[in-house]
């Protein structure tokens, strides 16, 4: 546990804001040309975009606790 504050937790907040907002809109624009697409395809895209951006949160909030991007052993 911390013993002092350090500013990567709300600069880590404010990249994820900033990250997530670039992906959102990302995938809007993307979405034009997925909606072109049958249904069940359209639907398993956004089920895959929807939960990709989960697979770095993990490392990326070990970093904003201990510093570093890896667990502690």
């Amino acid at each position: 546990m911390r013993k002092k504050p350090t500013m990567r937790i709300p600069l880590g907040v404010l990249g994820l804001l900033l990250a997530l907002t670039i992906y959102a809109l990302l995938v809007a624009k993307a979405s034009a040309w997925i909606g072109q697409w049958p249904v069940l395809a359209q639907t398993l895209a956004y089920v895959v975009l929807g939960t990709i951006w989960l697979l770095p949160l993990r490392r990326f909030l070990i970093w904003m606790e201990t510093g570093r991007f890896s667990p502690p052993e």
